[in-house]
Formats: C-alpha cells, sequence, structure tokens
C-alpha cells in the first residue's frame, strides 16, 4: 500500500486520543492476549477493547476490527497486534495497535469519511474534532 503524505499526522491524532485506552489495554496480562488471539476468542478480544475505551468514549466508537496477531518468540520482544476501528461520527479509522514491552505503535491503515474534502488537510482537521468530540468529558464538581 501507497502511504500518503498525511497519514503521519493523522496516526499522531490517533495515538494521542486512544492513548488512555492504550494504558487500560496494557492491564491484560500478555499469555491471555496470545491465548485469545492464537485460539480465535475474537468475541473475548472485543471485549477487553470495549472495557478498555468504555471511560473515555462514547459507545461503540473503539472497537475490534477483524482481529489480531501476537508475535512471540524466544529471542524477540512479544509484540500484539490488534486491528481496530475508531468511528467518531463522519469518520471511520482503521488501525492497527501495536502493543510491545517498552512502547505503543499506531499504523493507520485507512480512513473513511462520510463527506470527505478535497482537501487532505481538512478532512484531519475534521477527523481530530470528530475524535474529540466522540470523547466522554468528565465534568468537574461544582464548588459553591
Amino acid at each position: 500500500m501507497i502511504r500518503q503524505p498525511h497519514t503521519a499526522s493523522r496516526e499522531v491524532i490517533v495515538a494521542n486520543a486512544i492513548s488512555e485506552v492504550v494504558s487500560e489495554l496494557r492491564m491484560v496480562e500478555l499469555a491471555d492476549y496470545v491465548a485469545f488471539i492464537r485460539l480465535e476468542h475474537f468475541a473475548c478480544l472485543a471485549d477487553i477493547v470495549d472495557s478498555a475505551a468504555e471511560r473515555f468514549f462514547m459507545p461503540g466508537t473503539v472497537r475490534l476490527g477483524h482481529g489480531g496477531e501476537a508475535e512471540i518468540g524466544w529471542d524477540s520482544t512479544p509484540r500484539i497486534a490488534l486491528d481496530l476501528e475508531l468511528r467518531p461520527q463522519g469518520a471511520t479509522v482503521y488501525f492497527t495497535l501495536g502493543l510491545t514491552g517498552p512502547a505503543a505503535s499506531v499504523d493507520v491503515n485507512y480512513v473513511a469519511f462520510d463527506n470527505a474534502d478535497p482537501d487532505p488537510d481538512r478532512n484531519t482537521a475534521f477527523l481530530a474534532r470528530a475524535l474529540e468530540h466522540a470523547r466522554i468529558h468528565k465534568s468537574e464538581p461544582a464548588v459553591g
């Protein structure tokens, strides 16, 4: 697949938007991810993703896509790759979240806009606004 010039900025937007979800996903044991992926228990993975996202995004905004991969070996750092979808109103982002011991990565595969603008920069700005709008904002308690 040919990488578009605007993909890097969209990956940063997605990574920033889901950073708290990634922290929640890291609370799951590596062995559980490996077992669910190897045994193709993708409904269990979907439940984990839904639970990780429910405090931060409106329901249905973050969800498991087509599954994932577990890359484990005797001489390498384990890596879990989850195919995820972000579905804020007006756009759908298909991406892979990579989880390793020291880091996480976001690889945006495709972004579909309901009403795409011919200008990719405007679409990128729209994506940032749509993701912010899809977040659940905790209101601060009133002081009185």
